[in-house]
């Protein structure tokens, strides 16, 4: 009986990690639930892959991207890792002119 009192502080803190780690996982799979319900035909996005493209079309499962003038390929909806807002753009615009004026 001792033994097991002995153990109790341990299976509270591994029980307490696997709860918040279970939390975590679900908060963050929500996320990306809630991003793929949110793409829109003209949303520029990123690849898990680093690719940047526009979004020329949309199924329940794949994307069409637009990855340069005339260029597109399908790509599973998992494959986006995130949108790129239009203020994130304008910076690299910005950054792009001040290149190309250099």
């Amino acid at each position: 009986m001792n033994s097991m009192v002995a153990f109790l502080p341990l299976f509270i803190v591994m029980g307490a990690f696997m709860f918040f780690a279970s939390r975590r996982q679900k908060r963050a799979m929500q996320a990306t639930i809630d991003l793929h319900e949110s793409l829109r035909v003209g949303d520029r996005v990123h690849t898990t892959s680093g690719m940047e493209a526009s979004i020329t079309g949309i199924t329940d499962d794949t994307v069409d991207l637009e990855i340069s003038p005339g260029v597109v390929t399908t790509w599973m909806k998992l494959a986006i890792r995130d949108k790129i807002e239009p203020e994130e753009l304008t910076a690299d615009a910005v950054v792009e002119q001040a290149t190309e004026d250099a």
